[in-house]
């Protein structure tokens, strides 16, 4: 994980977890690694680790049982929720690039389509582990 000083590192790790909940990488119902090993990880404290899961806590994309550690939520509405916020994220920083040059729906539309076949296979012509 590459951390910088442009936010603070929390921050970060609550995105990166995000991502990781959101891909798979840690699936819904599983049991996520203890905040020493994240931490660890991560080459930060454990303290801000933690802060960082208690966001996700908070959020409902994490449940902590007391004895058994924290996990990954099964709800898939929450699930579906943050896709759908990361989309957005990410549909405007496209929207707010491809106008600062020029493109008008149409032709941002076009070279998506385009695109998009070559950026959700992998080399053998397989689905991306992004599209899974």
């Amino acid at each position: 994980m590459d951390l910088d000083d442009s936010r603070p590192i929390w921050i970060q790790l609550v995105d990166d977890f995000r991502m990781r909940i959101v891909t798979g990488i840690w699936p819904a119902g599983t049991r996520i690694p203890s905040v020493r090993d994240l931490a660890t990880q991560a080459g930060v404290n454990p303290n801000t680790v933690q802060r960082a899961l208690a966001e996700l806590d908070r959020s409902g994309l994490t449940v902590t049982e007391r004895t058994a550690g924290r996990f990954v939520t099964a709800d898939a509405a929450v699930l579906d929720a943050v896709r759908r916020e990361l989309a957005v994220g990410a549909t405007d920083t496209f929207i707010a690039a491809v106008t600062a040059i020029g493109m008008d729906l149409a032709q941002a539309g076009e070279t998506l389509a385009e695109r998009w076949p070559a950026s959700t296979t992998d080399e053998s012509g397989e689905p991306s582990r992004a599209v899974r």
